[in-house]
């Protein structure tokens, strides 16, 4: 959403950036690097609390922010319980609702969970359909949407990482705090994980894949998501002297490593969506993904948990040069998904 409230801002138009405060060590540097401050921080978030808790604090105190403010529309981007539970918010005080990254489908009710429900809720809920891709647009009809209300733009996620590779040219050399104990001119896979679906038995044979592939000799970073969940199989599994297990990073620096690995292991859907701009394939660690144009292009690779196909997909991936030779072209935009929104909304 940054590259929206940029272009917000330099058409001089009134806007509020309201945050829940989910994953605060990870929000708060973000807002910083893209210098936005956040007009209302709710803070809700606790430990170990459950979807349905989160759910009904969010529509409580959304309904007293959206009486006091009153606005003319209200942006919700991808898949969040947020976003859901601000779209049911707002549309329970007939508050027009605009949806960026909208239409992407699985059909698959728990895969992911519970992202793919959030999805298709918001999409009834919305007035205003930003949609990423063709294929975004397609499932939005084939669902009634009316097709007037739905716009393709690209995604913003790519206006983002443009946006933030502009800002690192200029910036101090957000690198250091890695290149200084890792040395990448050795074959890198840079990993992350951390959907719903995947824990517990998935994770752990995730885990014994990448020990497998740090066996071969290939290096592995894996910045380790919060989530305890995560952590706890995590740290208990990978302890091996090429697997190098971190702290989540910057958002700056999560870029430096998508540009100097080899290869993604992720089940993250805006990690599918950046690669691209990077020529780096991604292996999908997860049963379905609703970016298919990614897969259709050939830079996602959907493997599920599956260990032997996540090491011999890793291992023909390391040794392609086929994204390069093809000079092939991020199915997700351009990076001016921010400008056709905004000028949508102002006509609209």
């Amino acid at each position: 959403m940054a590259p929206i409230c940029k272009e917000l801002q330099q058409r001089n138009i009134d806007f509020k950036v309201c945050v829940t405060g989910q994953h605060r060590e990870m929000l708060d540097q973000v807002l910083a690097f893209f210098e936005i401050t956040a007009d209302i921080d709710l803070n809700l978030m606790e430990k170990n609390q459950s979807l349905n808790q989160l759910s009904s604090k969010i529509l409580k105190d959304m309904d007293a922010i959206l009486e006091q403010e009153n606005p003319d529309l209200v942006l919700v981007h991808g898949d969040t319980t947020t976003s859901s539970m601000c779209a049911i918010a707002a549309f329970h005080r007939n508050t027009k609702v605009a949806h960026i990254e909208a239409g992407l489908r699985t059909h698959k009710k728990y895969s992911p969970f519970p992202e793919e429900v959030n999805r298709q809720l918001t999409s009834k809920l919305a007035d205003i359909h930003f949609a990423p891709t063709h294929a975004a647009k397609k499932n939005l009809i084939n669902e009634l949407i009316d097709e007037e209300s739905i716009f393709i733009t690209g995604n913003t996620v790519v206006d983002a990482l443009l946006l933030a590779e502009r800002k690192l040219s200029t910036h101090e050399d957000y690198s250091a705090e890695i290149s200084s104990k890792i040395d990448f001119s050795t074959k890198t896979i840079l990993v992350t994980g951390h959907r719903r679906e995947n824990f517990g038995k998935a994770f752990e044979e995730i885990c014994e894949a990448l020990l497998d592939l740090a066996n071969l000799g290939f290096q592995i970073v894996f910045p380790v998501h919060l989530n305890p969940l995560v952590r706890e199989v995590v740290y208990r599994k990978l302890n091996h002297n090429k697997i190098f297990l971190i702290d989540p990073v910057s958002y700056p620096v999560f870029i430096w490593l998508m540009k100097n690995c080899d290869l993604i292991i992720s089940d993250s859907g805006g990690i599918q969506e950046e690669a691209p701009t990077f020529m780096k394939y991604v292996l999908v660690t997860r049963e379905f993904s609703e970016r298919l144009e990614g897969v259709a292009a050939g830079f996602s690779i959907v493997v599920g948990h599956n260990r032997q196909l996540i090491v011999e997909k890793a291992i023909e991936a390391l040794n392609s040069k086929k994204l390069e030779q093809k000079k092939m072209v991020n199915p997700y935009g351009e990076g001016n998904a921010s400008k056709q929104i905004v000028d949508v909304i102002l006509a609209t």
